[in-house]
């Protein structure tokens, strides 16, 4: 398997405080990578790695073949970057922006950075002080995908896209990973993570956790559902079938919480006579949740609600 990004036991301290530790991390070529994890997690030290802006306190990074460390020109050269503070230069128009890094890339395509700027709706030709937080953030997104870079590093990209513009910035991603190219994707945006990932790395505390597939992810996921029945809930033989967590009871219902197949627990309930079944839309933030839940105990699935999820879970947010 080629890959774009590998890392052997990457790691980056400030100080005392270790930022990222023992990082081994791999993102196929052709691939859309989401890296996730709670604020503070070490996502963007990550990305600041990759794209040559940090060195390592100890490890290796290597990025298109290429150690970041040794040949950090040759690497930014093949890759486009945006970082999650873009802000541009305020006194320059997006065209004098875009021009300006073009210069220094060999020049600009303006024939597909006009095709970007029109699919994203933005207007080069204005002072990038004057742009709403939205608009300047097109331009960086602009800036990022101009080279048809053979890997984009992106730190949330869509940050103050309205729904339509973030909807068109995922189908340029489809289009580039169609084309072979690699993105690696650090976003508080689960929906659009979950859109488009074909791989996620789930991140805390500054160390990998796992690297899983959507499909993986979904399999191992905790779902939850509705059976009515006919008379009484036979609730001791649903707790009992396999990877049932949770089982609450009102009335001729039984709320089921359940990891991973439904199998055991349909052939568990059939006997007793189920009249309906609702299964409630599992998204990625309740396989988080069900993920540091399971692998991590019950402390570090409250601190995932607390730091990360929390009030905003239910809009698929994680910070």
């Amino acid at each position: 398997m080629e890959l774009a990004v590998s890392t052997l036991g990457l790691t980056k301290r400030f100080g005392s405080r270790v930022a990222l530790s023992d990082l081994d991390l791999e993102v196929p070529v052709g691939s859309i990578f989401g890296y996730l994890g709670p604020n503070g997690a070490g996502k963007t030290t990550t990305i600041k790695l990759l794209a040559g802006l940090y060195r390592p306190t100890s490890g290796r990074a290597v990025v298109l073949g290429s150690d970041v460390a040794t040949d950090r020109d040759g690497v930014q050269a093949r890759i486009g970057y945006l970082p999650g503070d873009f802000t541009g230069y305020l006194d320059q128009t997006g065209r004098q922006f875009i021009g300006l890094l073009g210069a220094l890339r060999g020049g600009a395509d303006w024939d597909h950075v006009g095709s970007l700027a029109r699919r994203l709706d933005l207007d080069l030709d204005r002072r990038m002080g004057t742009l709403s937080h939205g608009n300047r953030q097109k331009v960086g997104i602009v800036q990022a995908l101009m080279g048809r870079p053979e890997l984009l590093i992106l730190d949330e990209p869509t940050q103050g896209l309205d729904p339509l513009m973030q909807r068109e910035f995922l189908a340029l991603l489809r289009e580039v990973r169609d084309e072979g190219r690699t993105v690696l994707l650090s976003s508080h945006v689960l929906s659009e993570v979950e859109a488009v990932a074909d791989t996620v790395g789930i991140l805390d505390d500054g160390r990998l956790l796992a690297t899983r597939t959507m499909t993986e992810l979904h399999a191992d996921a905790v779902r939850r559902m509705d059976l009515t029945f006919e008379d009484r809930v036979p609730a001791e033989a649903l707790r009992a079938a396999a990877g049932v967590r949770c089982v609450e009871v009102t009335g001729p219902t039984a709320q089921i919480t359940v990891t991973g197949s439904l199998a055991d627990l349909f052939r568990v309930a059939a006997p007793y006579g189920v009249v309906d079944a609702t299964t409630h839309q599992t998204d990625l933030a309740d396989v988080f949740l069900g993920f540091y839940d399971e692998r991590s105990g019950v402390s570090d699935a409250q601190h995932l609600h607390e730091s990360a999820v929390g009030p905003a879970a239910k809009s698929s947010r994680l910070g």
